[in-house]
C-alpha cells in the first residue's frame, strides 16, 4: 500500500494538472490513495528547500510528488515533477492526461483563491483564542527556569487562559534559553500555547501583555561604584522603554525583580517610557515578606499560613525595614482560641525584642542574609504570588507589600518607587493609606525614602 503525496504552489497550473490526475486514479484505482499540501505562493521555494534537505532529494520546480510506502517506513520515494508523474501514470495505469493550458491556468485560480480562504477560516478561528503574551528579559537566570512551570500550570491566570512566554536575553545565552525552550516543550503544559527565544533586541515585547524584568547588574563595590552600576541599570531601562511603548499592548503589565535595583528599575522605566501607566508598573516585594513570615513561624512554632499582614517598607533590594506592628497571627496555640477568623497582634506574642532586631530588622540580619542568598526558588515564587494577586485579587483585608511609584501616600515623597501595603482587587492595585503608622515607623519611614532618593 502507497500514498502518492503531492506539493505545490496554490496558483500553478502543473500543480493543478498533476492534481487533476492524481484524483483522477484515486477514485478509480482501489489501492491508489492521493495526500495534498497546497503552499502559499510566498513560502513555497523555503518549503521545498527544506523537504529536499530532510529527504535528500535534488528537487526545483513545482510541483514535487513523491510515494510513502505504508508498510516500510523511512523516507518517501522521489517521483519528481508533473512530467515524471504523467510518465508514471502511463506506464503503471496506462492514463494521461490532456487537459488544456487555459483550464489548467483557471483550476490554478480556484486552488489558489480556496487556499487563501481557508488559510483565512485558521487565523479567524486562532484570534478567537489569544493567548495571554509574557516576556521575560535577563531569562536565562535561574529565577526564569522556576517561573516557567508556575506561570503555565494554570493557577496564575486561571485554567481557562493559554500563554505564550517569550524569553529575552543576549547571543550569549542563546542556548541557555534554547535548552528551557525545549525542556518546556517537553512538559506539555496545557495552557502553554507556545514558548520561544528572542535574542533580537528590536523585536523585544511584542504584543506584551506581561513583562517581566529580571536583568541584575553582579554588584562588587571594589571593582566601580555606586554611580557606574545604577548608570549600567539606567541604560538597559533606555534600551527597555521605548520598545515597551512601541510594541506592548498599551496596559502592559511591568514587573520589576532581580536581586539588585528592583525599585530603581521600576522608576527608570517609567522615567523612559512616558506613555506607560504608573499603576501598571510594580517591584516585587514579597519574598522579604514571605521569608520573615517564615521565621517569625519557626520561633512560634506555628504554621506559617497563619502569619499575616507583615509589611515591607523601603527599598527591596536596599534599605528596607520590615514592619511587624500590624502583623497578626491566625490559629496560634494559645491561652485564648476563637473562630477561624479570631487573631492575635503577633508583637504580643513575641516578647524577645532583642531576637527581632537581630534577626529580622538589622542590616545584617539573618533575614537579609536569606533573603540575598535565594536566587531562585523564593523570588520566582514571589513573582508568581503577585501576579496571581493582580488579575484575580489579593486575599480579603489581608496586606500585600510591593513597590509602586510613590504619589505621597504615608509622607513618602513622590516620584520615587517605596514598597509600601496595598491590596489588590478587579485587577488593579490600592494602597492602603488607612492603617495606622506609629511614630517609630514614620520615622524609619523619612529615613528610608532619602536613602532612596539619593
Amino acid at each position: 500500500a502507497a500514498v502518492a503525496m503531492f506539493t505545490g504552489k496554490a496558483n500553478c497550473p502543473y500543480y493543478a494538472k498533476a492534481e487533476l490526475l492524481a484524483d483522477y486514479l484515486q477514485t478509480n484505482l482501489p489501492n491508489f490513495r492521493v495526500h495534498k499540501i497546497t503552499q502559499h505562493p510566498e513560502k513555497w521555494e523555503q518549503w521545498l528547500h527544506d523537504i529536499c534537505e530532510t529527504n535528500g532529494w535534488e528537487h526545483r520546480q513545482c510541483p514535487i510528488i513523491w510515494r510513502e510506502l505504508l508498510d516500510r517506513g523511512g523516507k518517501g520515494q522521489l517521483l519528481g515533477g508533473l512530467d515524471d508523474f504523467l510518465e508514471y501514470a502511463q506506464q503503471y495505469y496506462g492514463i494521461t492526461s490532456m487537459m488544456l493550458s487555459e483550464e489548467m491556468s483557471d483550476i490554478a485560480e480556484e486552488n489558489l483563491q480556496a487556499y487563501l480562504e481557508i488559510v483565512k477560516e485558521d487565523e479567524e478561528i486562532k484570534s478567537l483564542i489569544k493567548p495571554m503574551h509574557i516576556w521575560i528579559t535577563s531569562a536565562s537566570v535561574p529565577i526564569c527556569y522556576h517561573l516557567i512551570p508556575l506561570l503555565a500550570n494554570g493557577e496564575v491566570f486561571g485554567m481557562t487562559t493559554e500563554i505564550s512566554i517569550h524569553l529575552l536575553d543576549t547571543d550569549q545565552f542563546k542556548e541557555i534559553l534554547h535548552s528551557i525552550v525545549m525542556e518546556a516543550e517537553d512538559m506539555a503544559f496545557p495552557l502553554l500555547r507556545s514558548i520561544s527565544e528572542h535574542t533580537k533586541i528590536d523585536q523585544a515585547f511584542i504584543d506584551a501583555d506581561i513583562i517581566i524584568v529580571l536583568d541584575d547588574v553582579l554588584l562588587n563595590l571594589e571593582v566601580q561604584s555606586l554611580e557606574n552600576y545604577i548608570r549600567e541599570v539606567s541604560e538597559i531601562c533606555q534600551v527597555y522603554a521605548p520598545l515597551i511603548e512601541k510594541n506592548a499592548k498599551s496596559e502592559v503589565k511591568i514587573i520589576s525583580s532581580g536581586k539588585t535595583f528592583a525599585n530603581l528599575k521600576a522608576t527608570m522605566l517609567k522615567a523612559y517610557g512616558p506613555s506607560i501607566r504608573p499603576e501598571n508598573i510594580i517591584a516585587i516585594g514579597t519574598s522579604w515578606e514571605s521569608a520573615a513570615k517564615a521565621m517569625l513561624a519557626r520561633k512560634l512554632n506555628m504554621n506559617i499560613a497563619g502569619v499575616k499582614d507583615v509589611i515591607v517598607w523601603g527599598n527591596i533590594t536596599g534599605s528596607n525595614y520590615i514592619d511587624l506592628s500590624h502583623a497578626k497571627l491566625y490559629g496560634y496555640d494559645c491561652a485564648i482560641w476563637g473562630p477561624p477568623s479570631f487573631h492575635r497582634p503577633l508583637l504580643h506574642m513575641i516578647y524577645d525584642r532583642e531576637w527581632i532586631h537581630s534577626e529580622l530588622l538589622s542590616a545584617q540580619s539573618t533575614l537579609s542574609s536569606r533573603v540575598s542568598r535565594c536566587t531562585a526558588m523564593l523570588p520566582a515564587h514571589a513573582i508568581a504570588t503577585v501576579l496571581q494577586y493582580w488579575y484575580h485579587g489579593s486575599p480579603s483585608q489581608e496586606i500585600i507589600s510591593v513597590g509602586i511609584l510613590s504619589e505621597g501616600q504615608f509622607c513618602i515623597p513622590a516620584g520615587i518607587t517605596f514598597s509600601m501595603p496595598v491590596r489588590f482587587q478587579n485587577g488593579n492595585w490600592e494602597v492602603m493609606t488607612e492603617l495606622e503608622i506609629n511614630e517609630t515607623t514614620q520615622k524609619v519611614l523619612e529615613r528610608l525614602s532619602h536613602e532612596l532618593v539619593q
